[in-house]
C-alpha cells in the first residue's frame, strides 16, 4: 500500500494573513517524516462562493464547478492538517465554508489542527473538531496552539515558529498521532473498498 498523503490546508485567505507561517512550518516538519507524503493546499486557489447549493453535498452532487474542483482535490488525500485562526471565538468563515462544500471526500479520514490566536486557537479548534466528526472524519487529540505572545514575536520581532521548543514538541506529537491514525484509516477504507468490489 502506498504511503498516506496528507494535505496542509491553509485556513485563511485574507491579505497579510499569519497562516503562511504555521502552514510552512508544519509542512516542513511533516515532510521530514517518512510516514507520509505531504502537500500544501491553499484555499486562495479555490474560488469557492459562500455555500449556496440547493442541498448538502451529503445528499446530492454539488452544482458549482469550483466546488467540484475542491471536492476532487480533497479526495486526493488520506488526512488533513488545518491551520486554524480564531476569529470571535470561532474558526474562519472561509475554512468552515470549505468544509461544507464536500462530504464523502472527507469521510473516514483524519483531521489535525494548528491553531493560533488569543488562546492558541483552542476555541476555533474545538468547533472544527465537532464539524469534522459530523463529516465522518477522525479528529486526533493532539494539536498545536500558537499563543498570542509567540504570534507577536513572529510578526514583530522576526522570530520563527521553529525557534520555540514547545511548538516543535507539540508538532511532533501531532504528526506521530496523525501518522498512526491515517495509516489505520487508509487500511480500513481499502478493506471496505475491497469488500464492496467483491460483493
Amino acid at each position: 500500500m502506498s504511503k498516506p498523503k496528507i494535505a496542509i490546508v491553509v485556513g485563511s485567505t485574507r491579505p497579510g494573513r499569519f497562516a503562511d507561517h504555521p502552514a510552512q512550518w508544519i509542512f516542513d516538519r511533516a515532510r521530514a517524516k517518512a510516514d507520509f507524503d505531504v502537500e500544501l493546499v491553499d484555499l486562495r486557489d479555490f474560488a469557492l462562493p459562500l455555500f449556496d447549493e440547493s442541498t448538502s453535498p451529503a445528499y446530492a452532487p454539488v452544482e458549482s464547478e469550483a466546488a467540484k474542483a475542491w471536492q476532487d482535490k480533497v479526495a486526493e488525500f488520506d488526512g488533513f492538517i488545518f491551520t486554524a485562526a480564531e476569529y470571535n471565538r470561532g474558526p474562519t468563515a472561509v475554512l468552515k465554508n470549505a468544509l461544507d462544500y464536500a462530504y464523502a471526500q472527507w469521510n473516514g479520514k483524519t483531521a489535525a489542527f494548528v491553531g493560533y490566536g488569543g488562546v492558541g486557537g483552542a476555541r476555533a479548534i474545538e468547533q472544527l473538531r465537532l464539524n469534522a466528526i459530523e463529516l465522518q472524519m477522525a479528529p486526533i487529540r493532539n494539536g498545536v496552539h500558537i499563543m498570542f505572545p509567540v504570534y507577536m514575536d513572529v510578526v514583530k520581532n522576526g522570530k520563527k515558529l521553529a525557534d520555540f521548543d514547545y511548538l516543535n514538541e507539540s508538532a511532533d506529537a501531532l504528526l506521530d498521532q496523525l501518522g498512526w491514525w491515517t495509516s489505520a484509516l487508509k487500511s480500513a477504507r481499502a478493506a471496505d473498498a475491497a469488500t464492496a468490489k467483491a460483493a
